[in-house]
Order: structure tokens, then sequence, then C-alpha cells
């Protein structure tokens, strides 16, 4: 099975996030919703005070474990993210990186938090690694990412419109199990649905979120009304309203190393 995600655009990744920072909080409620869940997974364990949140955005995240009493290293791709996040001071340390070349020593953290933040990566078994590398004997691995299946909407109604990708490819639940098969592990399926009144918002939220198409066979070009109109017409309603479903898997992985 192929765990790996062929040519993603890092810099085009950090770039979008970067330039979304300032504005992400007021439409990312998909990922508030999944961190919350993550962090109650967490919660549910016992876990140290010392806490990597990997692929941390404006550092929502890092706060909410700040506010914990936890330790906290931010850590992300992108630099406008990451000077977002020093800005609001949501952590002990700060560290510009990438999830799959953790520029840490091993065993130096005993929690590794990472919120939709893998599907960014090139590589899921080899971002496992580096984080149960990093992670010490005991401690504990969470992370949540989309999974295939998420958008599905909006890649039918563009399938009605023309010929090219326009959702980035997303790794099926059974890729992502077989990612976390090395270690003692759980993975949790769950749906997400939003609803929106007209199709604008709906791809301003994608836009918003730095999630736009990022993976390689991106189409280049302009969305114009015409266009607009020719999707919002192919787009499946439900109840006059536009909807859109995302699949999360959650991991959990116990260190026992």
């Amino acid at each position: 099975m192929d765990l790996v995600v062929k040519s993603v655009d890092k810099q085009a990744i950090a770039g979008a996030f970067g330039r979304a920072a300032a504005k992400y909080d007021t439409v990312a409620k998909l990922q508030q919703q999944t961190g919350e869940y993550l962090l109650g997974l967490a919660q549910a364990e016992e876990i140290g005070g010392r806490v990597l949140d990997a692929g941390c955005g404006t550092g929502f995240f890092s706060a909410r474990w700040k506010q914990l009493g936890k330790q906290v290293l931010a850590l992300d791709l992108a630099s406008g993210m990451l000077g977002h996040a020093k800005g609001q001071h949501v952590a002990d340390y700060y560290l510009q990186g990438d999830i799959e070349h953790l520029g840490l020593a091993d065993n130096s953290v005993d929690l590794c938090f990472s919120n939709l933040a893998v599907q960014w990566c090139n590589n899921l078994p080899c971002a496992l690694r580096e984080f149960y590398r990093v992670t010490r004997p005991g401690g504990l691995i969470v992370f949540s990412t989309l999974a295939q299946g998420s958008l599905n909407e909006l890649a039918v109604a563009w399938a009605r419109v023309d010929d090219y990708r326009h959702i980035n490819h997303f790794l099926p639940l059974r890729a992502i199990t077989q990612a976390c098969q090395p270690y003692r592990h759980k993975v949790i399926n769950r749906q997400y649905d939003q609803h929106y009144p007209q199709l604008l918002p709906l791809l301003n939220s994608l836009k918003g979120i730095g999630a736009t198409h990022l993976h390689y066979g991106r189409q280049q070009g302009l969305m114009t009304r015409k266009r607009l109109t020719a999707l919002a017409e192919a787009y499946p309603r439900n109840n006059g309203d536009y909807p859109l479903s995302y699949q999360i898997a959650f991991g959990v992985i116990y260190c026992d190393k």
C-alpha cells in the first residue's frame, strides 16, 4: 500500500499557511474541533510536563497546553504561523522545522501533539518515526489527519465542471492505520460536517485556513465568475445548503521503547 504522498510542495504549503496566519483562528473551526478532541485523548493518559506541538499553526493549542501547566515547544514549517504564535506568547520555545526531519534530540519530550498537520507530509511513516524518536519511553503521541473522502462534495462538483484535480490527495484510513502498525496504537475515525449558505464562503474557508490545493498537480488559474457559477450549479446541495464533510483519523501511539 502506498503510504507516500508524491511531490508535496512544502514551500507552497509554508507560504499559504503563513499568509493565512492573521485570520486563521477566525475560520479554523474544524481545526479547533479536532484539536479539542485530540487534547481529550491525550489527557485521558498520564503524560509528563514537556509537550511538542508539531505543526502548531497559530499556537491555539500550544496556549491550551501552556494553560494546563505544560512546558511547550511550538514547531511549524511556516515562518508566518510561527511568528504569529510567538507574538501571542503561546509557548516556551519556538522552532521552525519540518515534521519529517525534527531538529530535536531523542527522547526529549513527554507528549507529541500534532493536530491536522501530517497530511502535508510526503511520508506518514517517516513523520511517525520522528515523533516516536523524540518522545521518551513511556510518553505519548497523539495526532489527527485528514483521510480519504474529505472534501468529497467539492471533489464531486469539480469533476462535473472539468477534468483537473482540485482536491488534495489524502491517505485512506487503512493506510494511516498501517503506518501506526509498528507501535502499540489505536486509530479512531470521525466525520465532521460543515454547511454553508453559499459556495463562496465555503471556498473562502478553505483558503482562509491555507488548505488550498497544494499537492502535485495543482491547477493554475483564477476562479472566474463563470467557473464559480458552474461549480455552484454542479455542487450536491442539502436542503439548499452547500455541505462539506471531512473524514478525520485520530491516532494514539504509546511509546513502549
